[in-house]
């Protein structure tokens, strides 16, 4: 069942979770409890990774990028949802436009750059990955459009609210018409190169796991946002860099390190698609999951990001997309890829 790396991620996990109860009940200071928590965080966003894809196995690698869309983003969707209860809504906006940088800049940049240093140049299917880029550049479009508006003043400014409820509807309805296509591309393609292994894990293991992961990370996303004010104020961290980085890369970028692993064994049609899926998922599920949950809390959650949060999510979506269009990748992509993920951080760094 299982393998000493579900051991070790398990076993931290509960370490985590103890510290950060500890932690958050003791009153050991902010910034002890704060990464204590986004340690908790980040170890359950890969333990729900890992159950998912065990689950998934059981209905073909199409069932597993299903749950996975539905599911691989629940602990950064309690710390958003969280978040908008404590009226952080600065930090949610900068989370979500962070979690698709951190993806499409940090996480594909580390597999390029890993994989490019031992592979040398490496190729992937570019049709396959084509249609995916052209979603996430559309569904991308649409998600800042009502910023846009505000800038522009346009009329339906006045009104952005209720267009951001209709946008996230239609972005919703998108992904939901979009699983029988994604269903059908991931079964027709052969699990055994694309690095999937037979399940490990017995159905009721697989989701006795998902079940109990899903609801530590539901309570530990609760005391890491308890915890996230404090530790802003005590190491004067802005919301935006809080929000850019720190929640992104706690909440979701770790469950991603799978795509870096299977660049390392030269697996990358595999490698590519599981990176940019995420921020795909992010556009078409969280994103607009998190608006029409907000009208159950005090905070309403807007699409009106700031400008500086629209002209990276779209310059960044536009440069990967330029970049993998003639399907192979190389260590120095890579590597530019991850420095722009730098200066991006830096410029959010002072709000």
């Amino acid at each position: 069942m299982f393998n000493r790396s579900d051991l070790l991620i398990v076993g931290a996990a509960v370490v985590a979770i103890g510290a950060a109860g500890v932690t958050r009940y003791a009153h050991l200071g902010d910034v002890t409890a704060f990464g204590c928590a986004a340690l908790a965080v980040a170890l359950l966003a890969s333990l729900v990774g890992r159950s998912v894809e065990q689950l998934g196995e059981r209905l073909g690698s199409g069932g597993t990028g299903v749950l996975q869309s539905a599911l691989g983003n629940l602990p950064e969707l309690f710390i958003g949802f969280f978040a908008l209860r404590a009226g952080l809504t600065s930090v949610v906006q900068a989370s979500i436009i962070g979690s698709m940088l951190a993806n499409l800049l940090l996480v594909l940049g580390a597999a390029f750059l890993v994989g490019g240093l031992k592979h040398g140049s490496q190729k992937f299917d570019s049709a396959q990955i084509r249609m995916t880029m052209v979603l996430l550049l559309l569904a991308t479009a649409a998600l800042v459009m009502p910023a846009i508006a505000h800038g522009l003043h346009a009329p339906v400014s006045e009104h952005e609210k209720p267009l951001s409820i209709v946008i996230s509807v239609v972005l919703l309805a998108i992904f939901a018409l979009s699983l029988p296509a994604s269903l059908k591309r991931r079964a027709s393609t052969d699990p055994a190169p694309a690095g999937h292994e037979p399940p490990r894990w017995p159905l009721w293991l697989a989701v006795s796991v998902l079940a109990v992961a899903s609801v530590a990370a539901a309570l530990v996303s609760d005391w890491f946002v308890h915890a996230l004010e404090p530790a802003m104020d005590t190491l004067h961290i802005s919301p935006a860099f809080a929000g850019l980085v720190i929640v992104a890369i706690a909440g979701n970028a770790i469950e991603n390190v799978v795509g870096i692993q299977l660049a390392a064994r030269n697996q990358m049609d595999f490698a590519v698609s599981v990176i940019i899926n995420s921020p795909l998922q992010i556009a078409l599920l969280m994103a607009p999951a998190l608006v029409l949950l907000s009208l159950f809390t005090a905070t309403t959650l807007t699409l009106v990001f700031t400008p500086l949060l629209v002209a990276a999510v779209l310059l960044t979506v536009l440069t990967v997309s330029i970049a993998m269009l003639d399907g192979e990748s190389n260590w120095l992509e890579g590597a530019v890829m991850i420095g722009l993920y730098a200066i991006i951080a830096t410029m959010f760094w002072w709000g």
